[in-house]
């Protein structure tokens, strides 16, 4: 009975111990990161990915149509009558201007790229934001894109039309032999601003 005693408060102070300590566990439930099995796979917390399939056309027309005229008139005449001369003249100014002028403009974007999710606004819109670089020739070609998204306009394989971005922000930008080629040289911005 003596050996047991020894091993009987090991045992019991043991248990003290594993009492006294305050058990803690995690939930395997994390609500920032839950999907339910049957929902879709929409974009719907920051950092998620979604598609935006970019179909932007615009087009414009100006026409102006201007004619003005003036015409200015002066006469005098001056008589002596002692010696019968008589003196006289006329001056006149007349100017006319017509002038007129058409401008017309398209743009036609097409692109497709995935944005993250930036922030969840109040609302449930999304703050998405993107970029895409593509170099083809030694020819660098990039897209930033910005814009506010409504959950409801989300489709159901996760891509949303550019139309539907509200605060759109679409920079398309070229850099490369090609686009340098295409802008006009500082000689002629000189010439063009004397009027020349």
């Amino acid at each position: 009975m003596i050996r047991c005693r020894p091993l009987f408060l090991f045992a019991l102070g043991t248990l003290v111990a594993l009492v006294s300590l305050r058990a803690s566990a995690e939930s395997l439930y994390r609500e920032d990161a839950y999907n339910a099995l049957i929902s879709d796979a929409k974009a719907h917390r920051v950092g998620d990915l979604l598609t935006i399939n970019v179909y932007e056309q615009s087009s414009a027309s100006t026409s102006t149509d201007t004619s003005t005229q003036r015409t200015n008139g002066l006469n005098g005449a001056i008589s002596v009558l002692s010696s019968g001369r008589q003196l006289g003249g006329s001056l006149s100014q007349g100017g006319t201007f017509d002038g007129g002028g058409t401008t017309q403009r398209a743009n036609k974007l097409l692109a497709t790229l995935s944005v993250n999710v930036k922030e969840v606004l109040p609302n449930g819109d999304l703050l998405v934001a993107g970029e895409q670089i593509l170099k083809v020739n030694n020819e660098q070609h990039k897209v930033n894109l910005t814009g506010r998204v409504r959950p409801q306009d989300i489709s159901s394989d996760n891509v949303v039309l550019s139309p539907r971005l509200a605060d759109a922000h679409i920079d398309y930008l070229g850099e490369g032999d090609l686009s340098e080629r295409q802008k006009r040289g500082w000689w002629r911005w000189v010439l063009d601003w004397l009027g020349l």
